[in-house]
């Protein structure tokens, strides 16, 4: 089979494509999509997020192709396109989002002004008419416009003169804009689902404004024959106008509420700059950013933010990071630094190297991730979906049963009773909120994460992450700062500078990485080198070597010894930092110990505060790495854990994850390098610390964009305020339409004579829907901590 392209795609290659879908408008429309693209051929797996109002569909291109699963789309009953690639998806993103949506909102801030308006004017034109109608009476919304009728009766003392008829007439001619234009799309989609044998939140509407719309179309047409019959001469058109304008100001507060909640992603995109200033034959030129090529120099001055991610090649600067890692303090870059696209260069201005553009600059990718994670599902929004499918047929199935007891049992006028009960249960029911309780506080929080520097996969590890009660820490890169220090220096001839300047003289000659560590201890305090003679490295030991006709040998306490030198007055120091955990390294000048010096990898700063708030919240925190007991055991002092697991190869990492899972606990694994990517993948949660390696960022399900622990605490605070958010917009969706809608139907009227109008339902109703992605917003607006 050919693709889209017309190119010939071989049978079962894997491809995953995204369709806009437009219509949508609750839960059950959103589940109808997936059902009948889950049952497509060659389809494998279908998502479709009502929030973003998108398909993720993953499927055999040698089954079918794009156009064909849009085509299904389209013959469900909703509108379907592709998007237009573009090079950069944030681009097209960024035009979708400022385009079509606000568009939409132009059009329906129009219709809900309009519909007010209208509203109001049936409203007032409905009181006078109730005072003309046997037995008719004044909706609860009536009374908020007594003041308006009364004002018009001073200004038009006629009024009263004007017959019931004609206030019929009246109030039909302002009814139908309502009906034929403001409402027009709920009984469109009513109707395309009907005829696709399905039926949604548009069902509801068009069913219960449509039978209240024709019952009075029929007394203002035809009064005579209903007084003959009994029935007394009611009209609901106020009651048709206020339910489509409340719903429609409910969609409108509904559609800027899913607006903000993608503020996130457009937030990211806004980081990037439109233009770069490249180097070319020494001359300086602005040019477009999606011009930009890899190898190109770009030169960037201060106060200005890197176009595209690179290398430096000449100059030096501070750069602010914080946008990526949510550190505050700004990040020194020199000659051979890898600088980040989108990050803002503060002090001076520099020239670098293009490496990396277009879709695979640092900040695309993490855009990319926001959208995935934000268009995936978590695992609790199976229960919503399942009751959504139903929901719709049960609502109506109710609003007849309503009706049907009502007409048998209710007082006169019950068959006008019955009909306004009825019509109350189907508004008053509301799919959307269940529809939204999940994907809007998923969204939320996806994008949260991401501006504070932490990266979720989607809703399933969101959720997964909430229930962790284990957290496994590698030492090395993730504790600790990952490269090795001088952290103590001993001299018992002569001061430490001159000790350490001699040491870093001999060792600069050397390859091993203790003797890079000790060369850049020696440049940080400012000591000059000496020239050496005669060098000579001996594998795995240490190092001899002649300066200024001395001769030099600096290395372990086994191999100086060896060299017949004697360490006793630097046993009691040596020993005391290998307890520490430091690594000892020895130098002796003409066959005289000098000296010892130690080298650690020392933990972050910031990992013994994370690791105090990890405990704090009940989490039980373990270490688990490759490197000796015994500095194992000195770094969980400094950092304050009591669990260590040493001495751990890399395979047994993997089987040490699945033992902890068979104790029961839920474990989060937490590393950055290459062996660690097995565990994190073997974790119920693997979290990857941004600053490791591309193999551990992919095979974890929350990547931290900085580089130390504190992004633990907030990625497991954040899981834990976005599952309450879910579990409280899942309880009000639940518990508003389980007590609405037997109130709806008159079950307080028996016991208290109560019984809701249409045109409360209708208010209920798209309060119901905005207050569950007002929740949500909150979780972009909280600050969070561990709890």
């Amino acid at each position: 089979m050919k693709d889209d392209l017309g190119i010939l795609t071989p049978p079962g290659a894997d491809s995953e494509a995204t369709i806009d879908v437009g219509g949508m408008t609750c839960a059950a429309c959103s589940g109808r999509v997936q059902r009948v693209l889950e049952r497509s051929p060659g389809v494998r797996s279908a998502n479709v997020n009502l929030m973003t109002a998108a398909a993720t569909i993953s499927f055999d291109a040698g089954a079918t192709t794009v156009d064909q699963l849009a085509r299904v789309i389209r013959d469900t009953g909703y509108e379907a396109s592709v998007p237009t690639p573009a090079r950069d998806p944030e681009e097209a993103v960024a035009a979708q989002d400022e385009g079509r949506r606000r568009e939409a909102l132009h059009h329906l801030r129009h219709r809900v002004v309009v519909s007010l308006l209208i509203a109001v004017l049936v409203m007032v034109g409905s009181m006078p008419l109730a005072e003309l109608t046997p037995g008719g009476t004044v909706d609860p919304l009536m009374r908020f416009m007594m003041p308006v009728t009364a004002l018009l009766r001073r200004l038009v003392p006629s009024i009263d003169q004007v017959s019931a008829g004609a206030w019929r007439w009246g109030l039909l001619l302002l009814t139908v804009p309502m009906v034929f234009w403001a409402g027009r799309h709920f009984y469109v989609r009513a109707w395309t689902a009907f005829r696709h044998h399905g039926a949604d939140m548009n069902t509801l509407i068009a069913v219960g404004t449509g039978s209240a719309f024709l019952f009075s179309l029929a007394m203002t047409l035809v009064p005579g024959w209903f007084a003959a019959h009994g029935v007394p001469p009611a009209v609901y058109y106020e009651a048709v106008v206020w339910i489509i304008a409340l719903v429609l100001l409910g969609n409108y507060f509904e559609a800027r509420a899913k607006h903000a909640t993608t503020g996130a992603i457009r937030r990211l995109i806004g980081l990037k700059p439109t233009t770069a200033r490249v180097v070319i034959a020494g001359s300086e030129k602005d040019i477009p950013l999606a011009e930009v090529a890899v190898g190109m120099v770009l030169l960037v001055r201060p106060g200005e933010r890197l176009p595209v991610d690179g290398q430096v090649i000449d100059g030096s600067s501070t750069v602010d990071e914080s946008m990526l890692t949510g550190e505050p303090i700004p990040v020194e870059k020199g000659v051979g630094d890898p600088v980040t696209g989108a990050t803002i260069n503060r002090s001076g201005s520099f020239r670098y190297r293009a490496t990396r553009v277009g879709q695979e600059m640092v900040i695309s990718r993490i855009i990319r991730m926001v959208q995935e994670a934000q268009g995936s599902r978590a695992p609790i929004q199976h229960l919503s979906d399942r009751i959504s499918a139903i929901f719709v047929p049960i609502v109506l199935s109710l609003a007849v049963v309503t009706f049907v007891l009502w007409v048998d049992f209710g007082p006169p006028p019950s068959g006008l009773r019955a009909l306004v009960a009825a019509v109350t249960v189907l508004i008053i029911a509301c799919p959307c909120a269940m529809g939204l309780a999940v994907p809007t506080a998923v969204m939320v929080a996806t994008g949260r994460g991401a501006e504070q520097g932490v990266l979720i996969k989607g809703g399933e590890p969101l959720q997964r992450l909430h229930e962790v009660n284990l957290v496994v820490l590698d030492k090395t890169g993730t504790i600790t700062q990952g490269a090795p220090v001088v952290t103590d220096v001993v001299a018992v001839d002569g001061s430490d500078d001159d000790f350490l300047g001699l040491l870093a003289s001999v060792e600069r000659r050397s390859e091993h990485p203790l003797a890079e560590a000790i060369v850049a201890a020696a440049a940080e305090r400012g000591l000059p080198l000496h020239e050496v003679d005669a060098f000579e490295a001996v594998a795995g030991h240490g190092v001899r070597a002649t300066v200024e006709g001395q001769s030099i040998v600096a290395g372990t306490q086994r191999f100086l010894q060896e060299e017949g030198i004697d360490l006793l007055a630097l046993e009691s120091e040596g020993r005391a930092l290998a307890t520490q955990g430091r690594t000892p390294v020895y130098l002796a000048v003409d066959h005289r110990a000098t000296g010892v010096l130690g080298i650690a990898d020392p933990p972050r700063s910031t990992s013994r505060a994370a690791i105090q708030a990890l405990r704090a919240a009940g989490l039980e925190v373990v270490m688990l790495t490759g490197d000796t007991w015994a500095t194992a055991r000195a770094i969980a002092a400094e950092v304050g854990i009591e669990r260590v697991e040493a001495e751990v190869l890399p395979d047994q990492k993997l089987a040490r994850i699945e033992a902890f899972r068979a104790e029961g606990f839920v474990v989060a694994m937490v590393g950055d390098g290459l062996n660690d990517a097995p565990a994190l993948a073997a974790a119920d949660v693997g979290v990857a610390i941004g600053s490791g390696t591309d193999v551990a960022v992919e095979a974890a399900d929350v990547t931290l964009l900085g580089n130390d622990l504190g992004g633990v605490v907030r990625a497991i605070t954040l899981c834990r305020s976005t599952m309450r958010t879910i579990r409280q917009n899942l309880f009000w969706a639940f518990a508003y339409n389980s007590i609405g809608i037997p109130i709806a139907g008159g079950a307080l009227f028996p016991a208290f004579g109560i019984l809701l109008t249409p045109s409360l339902a209708a208010a209920a109703m798209a309060l119901s829907s905005v207050t569950v992605v007002g929740n949500s917003l909150r979780i972009g607006r909280a600050r969070h901590h561990v709890s």
